[in-house]
């Protein structure tokens, strides 16, 4: 399957809101600063959390990421980038449960994995 236009998409507007979160996993320091701290310099809120809710239960994100595609993802490589970011939160989540804090969950080493993963999928997000 080819790469489809953003254009093509039919929820642009989600697919901002992932790249937003791609980008907050993807940045240490923004975690600490804005989840730990709670210190944003254009205000509002922010946490881990939200970008949890987002991937797996406001969208198909975490259990079949393939069926995004043409949604809020434009190809295979998309949705095989997010799976490796899922597969670094679930194993994350198998170790230590879903009820650490924000920052508890930023002193893991396996967090540098959500991190590394992210990291790689917004390089190709932002292509």
């Amino acid at each position: 399957m080819e790469k489809m236009e953003l254009s093509q998409l039919k929820y642009i507007e989600m697919r901002q809101e992932l790249v937003s979160y791609l980008c907050a996993l993807a940045d240490k320091n923004y975690q600490y600063m804005s989840w730990v701290k709670n210190d944003r310099p254009n205000g509002g809120h922010d946490e881990l959390d939200y970008t949890i809710h987002f991937l797996y239960d406001d969208t198909d994100l975490a259990e079949n990421p393939e069926s995004m595609i043409g949604w809020i993802l434009t190809s295979q490589e998309e949705a095989e980038m997010i799976s490796n970011v899922i597969r670094a939160l679930d194993t994350l989540f198998e170790i230590y449960g879903t009820e650490l804090t924000d920052k508890e969950y930023l002193e893991k080493n396996e967090w540098n994995d959500v991190v590394d993963a992210a990291k790689k999928a917004k390089l190709l997000f932002n292509q």
